[in-house]
């Protein structure tokens, strides 16, 4: 084990990789103290519930995907250009097999009710990307931003629902996911914008 990490941070790492891969609902506390070898009594003083655990894999999640978000355009001097970035980077990650998807459209599959907290996370993050594409989208001179930014959040959520789906194997669909999205892109901003 390496030094200087917390039981909490085990508990943590642990319950976001079971989340991830396995589901909200099909793990549970007793679980995720024994693969973190940490005892419940512990987990529970640092997360007193479970829901305190997804939220907090949740809030992680969006962390680190505007981490990716930031990191995969940032050599991108157009607003095309980043989304394009974006989604060559995008294509990459849910073709690997360390991709299961998106956590967002998993809460929100599990708990479908709006008024749950991981599902009201899930909303509020889905439409943050959205505000960012349609902008972007308004940057490189799109006909409809809003119109552009709804197709390209279809399309990521649809290549992360291929990464659940396919895995990392060559006829997962999101191996073309970048073209469809320059396509789009191209349908709303022309082939040759620099916007």
């Amino acid at each position: 084990m390496k030094s200087g990490v917390t039981a909490r941070d085990r508990l943590f790492e642990t319950a976001a990789r079971l989340f991830f891969q396995q589901g909200y609902q099909a793990v549970g506390v007793d679980l995720i103290a024994a693969e973190s070898g940490v005892g419940k009594m512990t987990l529970y003083r640092h997360f007193p519930s479970k829901e305190d655990l997804i939220l907090a894999y949740l809030r992680e999640s969006d962390a680190e995907f505007w981490g990716h978000f930031e990191r995969s355009t940032q050599g991108e001097p157009t607003a095309r250009g980043q989304l394009l970035a974006f989604f060559e980077s995008l294509q990459a990650y849910v073709t690997s097999s360390g991709c299961y998807g998106c956590p967002f459209i998993n809460v929100a599959a599990e708990f479908p009710n709006p008024q749950d907290a991981g599902h009201a996370l899930a909303f509020e993050h889905k439409q943050a990307v959205r505000l960012r594409f349609e902008a972007l989208a308004a940057q490189a001179g799109a006909r409809q931003p809003a119109v552009l930014a709804g197709g390209l959040l279809l399309l990521m959520d649809g290549g992360y629902m291929a990464a659940r789906l396919y895995g990392a194997t060559v006829a997962n669909p999101a191996h073309k996911l970048a073209a469809a999205a320059r396509q789009l892109i191209d349908a709303q901003c022309g082939a040759s914008s620099t916007g």
